[in-house]
């Protein structure tokens, strides 16, 4: 009697698939209902130059450069200083002259026209005991001075430390540009990752849907006994409702990565507007290595340095030369200080040449070089690096290219599965767990081309990067 009943029930069941899918919309979990922003890559990379933390900083890091520079240039300009003191002496400045020198001669005359004269020579003896002083500066001295210096030649130090002020700046702007590309490749991570969490909420609900709906098929069967078909349903759709619940926490995730990233303090979601794409032919993988050993930036920093290394090599080296500097020197106030003593206004030229340091020039000149040489080793290894780099990175965008062709088509068998199995499950040619089986497959075949799509992105990105343009990302999203 059971087997007769059993046609009746797939009726039954066939005609459950005919239930709109409104209805199961009804019976899905709550979604949070809050303001959408739609932003597109472009918007969000204009969002990203105007508020990001990390740009900002790159930034001060330029402006720090060339206040640098200034300091630098500074040694071409005349130096300027104010002196005042106030000195108080132990002892007064004076000259103190014995007379005995102006009597004696005169003594001498005196007898040699009076040859017995005794009462001159007694008066100019007394006088020749006694001491005469001439008072030059009191104890207590001040003075106020006005001194001024500008170096005429410096052995080149300054020509050197110009140039290194120049390069500092140029460093200082490959620097930030790393930075931009830094903060690029975690845009598009972000960016389409919130994308990837989307579309894959997106292939949940759907699996979820379908689930639902073969539950509810599966529960009209049990009334015929087949309880196993109903229960197999139910688990299964509680793992599609438990992976849809995960896959939309990770979307919460990935949108509070992306406004921390754009500094967005907005209450809204963002809605990517800019689809995941993939493009079908990628350019030889040799202009990527061409473009590497040009516009890298780690190659480009690390040539900057060696640059400055040489000028600093030459600065060593000039300390051989002498300093040859122009002086002048003004008396304002001066209290104590007879002019004729000590000239109210001095103006020279004067040079310094340090003649032995204890070879300590010997050693910096050595130290120089070889952070110089050091610097020319560290670019030979990172070319090595950089091809190594670009490779893989290659590699795993052909991975992607492939996959994503590959998943293509499997969804489209998937796809025919499904409605295969479900078409033979309502005239009792397939069981639950083939119908279910199916569903699944097509679920994780969707999420696996989606991540392969995300990856071909971010990928890209990556590359692009790596070889210092990323600014050309732009043209290969809208040419996929």
């Amino acid at each position: 009697m059971e087997k007769k009943k059993i046609p009746v029930a797939l009726m039954i069941a066939a005609g459950i698939l005919l239930y709109s899918n409104t209805v199961l919309a009804q019976s899905l979990p709550p979604t949070r209902e809050t303001s959408q922003q739609q932003l597109s890559f472009d918007e969000a990379l204009q969002l990203l130059h105007k508020g990001n933390q990390s740009l900002k900083i790159a930034d001060k890091g330029i402006d720090i450069a060339r206040a640098e520079r200034g300091k630098l240039n500074a040694f071409w300009m005349p130096s300027l200083q104010s002196t005042g003191a106030f000195v108080h002496l132990s002892e007064k400045i004076e000259v103190k002259q014995p007379l005995s020198q102006f009597t004696d001669p005169a003594k001498d005359f005196v007898h040699t026209i009076l040859p017995d004269d005794k009462i001159i020579s007694s008066i100019l003896d007394q006088i020749g005991t006694n001491t005469l002083i001439f008072p030059l500066a009191p104890r207590n001295l001040t003075t106020v001075d006005l001194t001024a210096e500008w170096v005429l030649f410096a052995g080149g130090k300054r020509i050197h430390a110009t140039k290194i002020g120049n390069t500092m700046i140029d460093l200082a702007r490959e620097n930030r540009a790393q930075v931009d590309a830094t903060q690029r490749t975690l845009l598009a991570e972000s960016y389409y990752g919130l994308r990837l969490a989307q579309e894959v909420v997106s292939v949940r609900r759907e699996s979820y849907q379908a689930l639902k709906l073969h539950y509810e098929n599966a529960l009209k069967l049990e009334a015929t006994g087949m309880i196993a078909a109903r229960l197999f349903a139910q688990v299964n759709m509680d793992e599609a409702l438990r992976e849809l619940e995960a896959a939309r926490k990770e979307e919460a995730v990935v949108q509070r990565t992306l406004k921390t990233l754009l500094n967005l303090e907005t209450s809204g979601d963002i809605t990517p507007s800019s689809p995941l794409f993939i493009n079908d032919t990628l350019p030889p993988k040799m202009e990527f290595l061409q473009v590497v050993g040009i516009s890298n930036y780690l190659l480009n920093q690390l040539n900057l340095q060696e640059r400055m290394a040489k000028q600093q090599v030459r600065i060593d080296q000039s300390g051989y030369l002498p300093n040859i500097a122009l002086f002048g020197k003004q008396t304002l106030y001066s209290h104590g200080i007879q002019s004729n003593l000590l000239p109210r206004t001095m103006v020279g030229i004067g040079f310094t040449w340090n003649l032995f340091d204890g070879l300590e020039r010997e050693k910096r000149i050595r130290q120089s070089r070889l952070t110089q040489q050091t610097l020319a080793l560290g670019q030979e290894k990172a070319r090595d690096d950089l091809s190594v780099g670009v490779d893989k990175l290659y590699t795993g965008l052909q991975k992607a290219l492939d996959n994503v062709r590959a998943l293509n088509t499997t969804i489209e068998l998937s796809e025919e599965l499904v409605r295969m199995r479900k078409k033979a499950f309502a005239e009792g040619m397939a069981t639950s767990t083939e119908v279910v089986d199916a569903e699944t497959l097509l679920s994780k075949t969707k999420v696996a081309r989606l991540a392969a799509y995300y990856e071909y992105d971010v990928t890209l990105m990556n590359l692009l990067a790596l070889c210092g343009i990323p600014e050309q990302y732009s043209n290969l999203q809208n040419n996929q």
